[in-house]
């Protein structure tokens, strides 16, 4: 497998692979966005120039170097554009379906010996690669939103991956001063969702239990166990506690905890309701006015703090 890579394609053009292209263009790809929708193509060079001008705000590049890196970005609708790539990062909608159909198309044309990803968050691996044509060249390769900030990227198998073909997608992560990391069991959410999704049912059971409001559980996370779980693991943390202790805690908290196995009732009843969050203006918490876009400005302001305190050695 070509593991000489200068070209990239990113399929979709959303705020994902819109991000995934200023990445690999600050490290000296060239890169293509593939979209089949001129609208969506739009969306993704305005979230270009966002994301280029926080940068540039923040001293993360100066203005020439993100001059450079948007020069380095092209968009096309024409899938074409698959047959003279290094490398391929699939970043479409999250539908089993949809994403067959792409990759049935897209490893037809593409060279046979790159390497194809999907940034799905989620779905099998092994189950999407049915699709493709030499599927032993295919595997996930999961990053997380904002991705030109957060540095982690989950790398996933099927089972008829190649062992070069994660090899080669765990190089090219280190390339793009990611931090990567191998899931060696293609299960569904792989690692960082499964841990999301425990502590999010658990948070709802809390507030649904009337044990805390959601604002208190959101405080317990950032100035409690997100400031811990930025720095250490929750294996470290237990070295660093002592296992006694986590195991005399544990021999009476896991009974007590959430084992609820449907979409818990608090989370539901808000989708019933339509309301999505930020991009209907009210979810857990309303966002009137311009409060979406200040609430997505300070996360990613806050993140790019971190990010300079924690990965410096990136």
């Amino acid at each position: 497998m070509k593991d000489n890579i200068k070209h990239v394609v990113i399929a979709g053009a959303g705020i994902m692979g819109a991000s995934f292209a200023q990445i690999f263009a600050r490290y000296g790809y060239t890169v293509a966005i593939y979209d089949n929708s001129e609208k969506s193509i739009k969306n993704g060079k305005k979230q270009i120039e966002l994301n280029q001008s926080e940068w540039v705000e923040s001293q993360e590049v100066t203005a020439d170097e993100s001059d450079n890196i948007k020069d380095r970005i092209s968009f096309t609708t024409d899938m074409n554009c698959f047959e003279n790539t290094d490398f391929v990062l699939e970043a479409i909608i999250e539908r089993m379906d949809i994403k067959k159909v792409f990759w049935e198309k897209v490893s037809d044309i593409a060279p046979e010996n790159i390497v194809l990803t999907s940034n799905t968050s989620g779905l099998s691996i092994t189950e999407i690669a049915t699709a493709v044509k030499n599927p032993q060249r295919f595997c996930g390769m999961h990053w997380v939103n904002p991705p030109h900030i957060v540095p982690l990227v989950e790398i996933t198998s099927g089972d008829k991956t190649d062992e070069r073909a994660p090899q080669i997608v765990w190089k090219v992560s280190e390339t793009l001063h990611r931090k990567p990391v191998m899931v060696r069991k293609d299960a569904k959410g792989f690692i960082l969702n499964r841990l999301q999704f425990a502590v999010l049912r658990e948070a709802l059971y809390i507030v649904e239990n009337g044990i805390a409001t959601m604002e208190d559980v959101d405080n317990v996370m950032k100035y409690g166990l997100g400031m811990r779980y930025a720095a250490i693991g929750p294996f470290e943390t237990v070295d660093l506690g002592g296992l006694d202790t986590f195991r005399t805690v544990g021999s009476y908290m896991f009974e007590d905890l959430s084992d609820a196995k449907e979409v818990p009732k608090l989370l539901q009843d808000r989708y019933e309701e339509g309301a999505y969050g930020i991009k209907t203006g009210k979810g857990f918490y309303d966002y009137p006015g311009d409060a979406a876009d200040r609430a997505v400005k300070k996360r990613d302001a806050d993140f790019l703090k971190l990010a300079k305190c924690l990965f410096a050695d990136l």
